[in-house]
């Protein structure tokens, strides 16, 4: 049976490139770069949703305080952290002081917010002027990822854990503000400038813990591949303006229906 890296492989030779952890380490590297340059010495980022891993571990020697956030607490010890807090993204405005970070990661958690909005100008608030916000979340224009998304909660509940990383990585799914106009908008009511945004093929990669999976997770890679907008992940940067004051330009709080995805889980 094909093992798992050579199943990876595989992708890479039907040019399923670049992996969305190739472009989110240098989204966060750049980030890092413009932070270091702003505040030498002390750069403080907060991974909003974080897992059991963070695509910010390899970069940890570049940041000076790393905090994490997610609705419940760790099983365990999350020792890349310098610090845990328990909140509520969409509606607990007030975990953090305005103006406290220099780089915020919210990597797979967009799509499972029940108030989008409200998480992102509740980013936007703790973000300090001129920081940056990096995104991935699932892109439900691509119809595996519509499909997945649509299922009644019960049929998804009991496929998320086969599909997944682990079944640890299975968190409630909402998808309501997964597509590249969704996030491009949510981003820019926050109050967000520079908004960039690209999509990256991933389903095979998180789908590849079984190998039926990976085969339909491939072909759905193979099928959009030369359709971008309709790639199954989307990785979103943007800023918050140099002159910003603290607070947020606008949201309503709200519920989250669950904390992250486990970080490095992948799409949907």
């Amino acid at each position: 049976m094909v093992g798992v890296p050579a199943r990876f492989e595989l992708l890479s030779t039907l040019g399923i490139e670049p992996t969305i952890g190739a472009r989110l380490h240098a989204a966060l590297a750049a980030a890092l770069d413009q932070a270091a340059r702003r505040r030498p010495g002390d750069v403080a980022v907060l991974d909003a949703g974080c897992g059991r891993r963070s695509p910010l571990t390899p970069l940890r020697d570049r940041i000076d305080r790393l905090v994490g956030v997610d609705i419940h607490p760790p099983a365990g010890p999350l020792p890349y952290l310098d610090a845990f807090v328990a909140a509520d993204l969409c509606g607990d405005s007030g975990a953090f002081p305005e103006a406290s970070f220099d780089l915020i990661l919210s990597n797979f958690t967009l799509e499972h917010f029940l108030d989008p909005g409200a998480a992102m100008a509740n980013l936007y608030r703790w973000l300090r002027p001129g920081g940056s916000v990096v995104v991935t979340t699932v892109n439900r224009r691509h119809p595996f990822v519509a499909l997945y998304l649509g299922l009644p909660s019960g049929p998804r509940r009991r496929l998320q854990p086969i599909i997944k990383a682990s079944a640890a990585d299975a968190h409630p799914l909402v998808g309501a503000c997964n597509s590249p106009a969704a996030v491009r908008s949510s981003l820019a009511a926050a109050g967000f400038e520079r908004i960039e945004l690209e999509t990256v093929g991933n389903l095979g990669r998180a789908w590849g813990r079984r190998l039926p999976t990976f085969v339909l997770g491939a072909a759905g890679d193979v099928l959009a591949q030369r359709l971008p907008s309709r790639r199954s992940t989307i990785l979103a940067v943007a800023r918050k303006p140099a002159g910003a004051a603290g607070g947020a330009a606008g949201g309503a709080s709200g519920g989250a229906a669950g904390g992250a995805s486990g970080g490095t889980a992948g799409a949907a």
